[in-house]
């Protein structure tokens, strides 16, 4: 992985074997980011996404394989016990070229994934919502 800051933005490459979700995570805490909205496009071997499901309050994993193309990858970081909290969601394509996506788990790079990280001059925490069971915002109100 390599970077580049821009005033509030972070322009982010990760290259070919790279995992994005534990680079990110790494690269938040070294650079003391508690709040940032992240954008990313690239090729990925390897990526794991889930779906929540409500009732049983859990995410429904799946793996996928072979060479795809990140069509859109967007999401946030916030802060949870105070480390880096990534909520990612992708959309990519296999050969077939049909989309699909999720809430983002893992993906490995297989070429390069170029993300852009607006980093906002605050702090957003993260609690669980009773009701959904989802990891909620939590404002500290």
């Amino acid at each position: 992985m390599d970077f580049k800051k821009a005033d509030e933005k972070y322009f982010i490459r990760f290259d070919k074997g790279e995992e994005i979700m534990a680079g990110l995570v790494s690269f938040c805490s070294e650079e003391n980011i508690a709040a940032a909205e992240i954008k990313g496009i690239g090729a990925a071997d390897k990526i794991t996404v889930g779906i929540y499901d409500l009732e049983k309050k859990v995410y429904k994993k799946r793996d996928f394989t072979g060479q795809m193309e990140i069509i859109s990858l967007t999401g946030s970081v916030t802060q949870s016990d105070c480390k880096p909290y990534l909520h990612l969601h992708i959309c990519f394509a296999q050969e077939d070229m049909i989309a699909k996506g999720g809430h983002l788990n893992e993906c490995r790079i297989s070429g390069t994934c170029e993300i852009t990280m607006t980093v906002f001059n605050s702090h957003i925490g993260r609690k669980t919502d009773a009701v959904t069971g989802l990891n909620i915002y939590d404002f500290g109100k």
